[in-house]
């Protein structure tokens, strides 16, 4: 069944044509309860051009989508901003409508999009390379682009239309979001919705991110519209996602600490509320997570502005939980900067959980701030002071004392 929505003019002549993926909910590993979008923009001038497809189910809902505004036989040109599937899936067929259009892409995107699509068409596709600053005349309206390396993969462009000052961003500003509005002042949550996306998708590539902005800022270029390729488009104020992604680059913080556990029976959680009651005590706020009852892109998100995490796990064949282990495997591959942690748990005849997860937050670039805190079947009252008294010290660390 088709969606139910019609393209939406962002300026004169340019439109959103994308479709809505409704019960989405699981994106690589990132948990997407919303659902998402995958927008695509049609700027219709002199020259036509598509600015980057749809997930490759999605094709005839995209062609549908454009059939509304124009004949899609008269496209010119196709803007790849992306390889990856959820953005250039429908290209083959498209192609196959316009065998004679253009496709614009950075070098490693021609490479990227043959490597993907050898098999079905691409060695017969009429590629242009373009690189920051090369510049594509439609008639009244010129693209400028701007190569967005590892936002979040190699070959990332974005696309500028200089005329009306709007950033196609693909991957970059987006949030996963299903709606049936377009803009950002017509939903609620969407800054933690784009804090979420930022931490789970682009907290590796801080570097990138502030390199970037330095890019845009050197170009010089006015933003009213930020319109991404997931979620949507930034049309009130959008300078304060940008200031957002600078913030989270910088790996800036606010005071909390993040209690994240899983427990076998009860005996880590009771760790782990006894480290409440410390920290709460200071004023600092403090959030208790149970890995098996929060989803793990949820936690990232808090994991993006805390200074200070504890993990806590049982120990289970002298290692860690198996729930502990695989959020910090998840963890490990998003490298977040600047961070303190600690280990708590509690072990039966053997311990080894705490060793192990010390570990994986070294591992994962964390700075351990003391040794670890380990109790032999169920903490007491002494092992429960002591961890109060660690909660105590976790919170003066998130004051920065």
């Amino acid at each position: 069944m088709d969606n139910e929505y019609s393209p939406v003019e962002l300026a004169k002549g340019v439109y959103w044509v994308g479709v809505v993926d409704w019960n989405l909910r699981d994106f690589h590993g990132y948990v997407t309860p919303k659902g998402t979008t995958y927008n695509a923009y049609l700027i219709v001038d002199e020259k036509i051009a598509l600015v980057d497809t749809v997930k490759s189910h999605f094709a005839g809902e995209l062609i549908k989508q454009i059939q509304k505004i124009i004949d899609p036989t008269r496209i010119d040109y196709v803007i790849s901003n992306h390889v990856e599937m959820d953005h250039s899936g429908s290209l083959p067929v498209l192609m196959r409508l316009i065998p004679n259009a253009k496709i614009i892409a950075t070098k490693r995107g021609r490479d990227g999009l043959c490597q993907h699509y050898s098999s079905i068409g691409c060695k017969d596709w009429n590629f242009e390379v373009v690189e920051t600053g090369s510049e594509l005349n439609l008639g009244a309206r010129t693209l400028m682009f701007i190569e967005a390396t590892m936002l979040h993969w190699p070959d990332s462009m974005h696309t500028y239309i200089k005329e009306d000052k709007i950033l196609l961003s693909n991957d970059a500003f987006g949030q996963h979001i299903a709606s049936s509005h377009r803009f950002n002042d017509e939903v609620d949550d969407v800054m933690d919705d784009a804090a979420e996306y930022y931490a789970n998708i682009l907290m590796p590539f801080g570097s990138q991110v502030l390199k970037y902005v330095d890019t845009v800022k050197q170009l010089g270029i006015g933003i009213d519209m930020i319109a991404p390729c997931h979620g949507v488009i930034w049309r009130k104020d959008p300078a304060q996602i940008i200031a957002a992604y600078g913030r989270w680059a910088n790996a800036e913080t606010v005071p909390k600490v993040l209690i994240i556990y899983d427990t076998m029976w009860k005996s880590t959680e009771r760790m782990a509320k006894a480290m409440i009651d410390g920290i709460s005590a200071t004023g600092v706020e403090v959030k208790l997570l149970n890995l098996r009852k929060n989803d793990w892109s949820a936690i990232i998100k808090e994991v993006l502005t805390a200074p200070v995490i504890a993990v806590g796990s049982p120990t289970l064949n002298n290692g860690m939980y198996p729930s502990v282990a695989g959020f910090l495997t998840y963890l490990k591959g998003l490298r977040p900067k600047g961070k303190k942690a600690v280990a708590f748990g509690s072990f039966g005849w053997g311990g080894g959980a705490v060793k192990a997860v010390e570990k994986e937050l070294e591992t994962a670039g964390f700075e351990i701030i003391e040794p670890g805190l380990q109790v032999k079947f169920r903490p007491d009252e002494d092992d429960l002071r002591s961890c109060r008294e660690m909660g105590g010290r976790l919170a003066d660390m998130a004051e920065g004392k």
